[in-house]
């Protein structure tokens, strides 16, 4: 398994652990120079979606993966972890379906967990 399956994985279990909904994993590695999966999950609310961020932090951490970057609010209603080959989006319901990354990156492939 190569390190973004094995990151994927981690951050995947940390999400259903914390009860993320729709969790999508989408593989972009052949459309994308900046990262080789995109992970997308919302909350049922703030605090969920700060769970959710916490839990995934702390998982990778444990597993010895550095973030790199991470962009929205503490107590927001979206945040973006960086760890390179992975990106997590997690967001509260009514902005996932603004942003519809899914729309997005339709090109890539659906990662079945």
């Amino acid at each position: 398994m190569n390190q973004g399956k094995d990151m994927v994985r981690i951050i995947y279990d940390a999400l259903t652990e914390k009860k993320g909904e729709e969790i999508k994993v989408i593989d972009i590695s052949e459309i994308s120079v900046m990262s080789d999966y995109f992970v997308i999950t919302n909350g049922t609310s703030n605090s969920q979606v700060d769970a959710l961020v916490e839990n995934v932090e702390e998982q990778m951490q444990k597993a010895g993966f550095s973030l790199k970057q991470r962009e929205g609010q503490r107590s927001g209603t979206w945040v973006l972890l960086d760890y390179g080959d992975v990106i997590v989006h997690i967001f509260d319901k009514e902005n996932r379906s603004f942003y519809n990354l899914e729309r997005v990156w339709n090109d890539g492939k659906t990662v079945v967990m």
